[in-house]
């Protein structure tokens, strides 16, 4: 027989600054292990600099921001610059247009998570001439986005009336060619055993995918998720086209209009609080969601 290596020697033969690990991992140590978290502390530093700035311009008033230099300490002005974003705001209240954004991108993200689900199971699944062909349709349309079929699209939502409406903000983006590929190719590593197991119980189709499919790609929704609402908290162009109503205004609609034109003052500190406000909803998304998220991202089982 062969000699096993000790993991116990292992560790105390290792050099200087690392440790050697029972599977053959190498965790760094001493110097190496300050530095990557000094660049990474460095890093966050740059990346959460401007937010902060923002958080302290929303804090303050309109002389303090315009008069050099900017302070770096939050100002007293919290609860006023706020109340006033969330209730008056200038076009319409920050609240409503909030509001707007998260019927917008909910629906989105159910919308093309629901559909790209369907349409992933029925063309692994189900046995039909030219499925393979309709696969491949849905795949090119990644070549079309909103911008090149907006016209059309427009078209299309005037005509059946609902400008100004959720179901126009909602409906002609809720089609996903990257979701039902990545679907897709999940459900190709599902074995086949399952199936035929389910088959031979008595399973229908739709309650092989609601008992067993869906469950297994629970951590794929969950990423799918997190990516699909945050594209539609962040869309501009297609409500700006649809959009007339102030009521109807989007929270990415409401800051581009609270820049002034001509020699109308910008209220910074009621942009600044809308800016910070506008940022909360993705961030709860993305904290709450993380585990999952990650894991439905690096899953090697998936």
């Amino acid at each position: 027989m062969t000699a096993q290596p000790d993991p116990l020697a292992a560790a105390v033969t290792a050099p200087k600054g690392r440790r050697a690990q029972p599977d053959g991992m190498v965790e760094k140590r001493g110097a190496g292990l300050w530095l990557t978290h000094l660049g990474l502390i460095i890093g966050l530093l740059f990346i959460f600099f401007p937010i902060w700035l923002a958080f302290v311009a929303s804090t303050v008033s309109q002389p303090e921001i315009v008069k050099p230099p900017m302070p770096l300490l939050p100002g007293d002005h919290f609860f006023e610059n706020y109340r006033k974003a969330l209730v008056a705001g200038v076009n319409a209240p920050v609240a409503m247009m909030m509001l707007n954004s998260m019927v917008m991108a909910l629906g989105i993200a159910f919308g093309k998570i629901v559909i790209s689900l369907l349409s992933a199971f029925a063309i692994v699944y189900f046995k039909f001439p030219g499925r393979r062909v309709f696969f491949w349709l849905i795949f090119l349309t990644l070549m079309l986005p909103v911008e090149v079929r907006i016209v059309p699209t427009y078209e299309v939502i005037a005509n059946f009336g609902m400008l100004n409406s959720y179901s126009g903000l909602i409906f002609p983006l809720i089609a996903s060619a990257t979701a039902t590929f990545l679907f897709r190719q999940f459900f190709m590593t599902v074995p086949d055993e399952l199936a035929e197991a389910a088959r031979v119980d008595g399973a229908k189709p739709m309650r092989f995918f609601w008992d067993i499919l869906l469950p297994m790609s629970r951590t794929n929704i969950a990423a799918l998720f997190v990516i699909l609402f945050i594209y539609g908290w962040n869309q501009y162009l297609w409500p700006l086209l649809i959009t007339t109503d102030p009521s109807m205004n989007t929270i990415v609609m409401g800051i581009k209009q609270m820049f002034p034109s001509g020699d109308d003052v910008a209220d910074w500190p009621v942009i600044m609080a809308t800016s910070i406000l506008a940022m909360i909803p993705p961030v709860i998304v993305v904290i709450s969601m993380q585990k999952l998220f990650i894991r439905g991202l690096v899953d090697s089982e998936k």
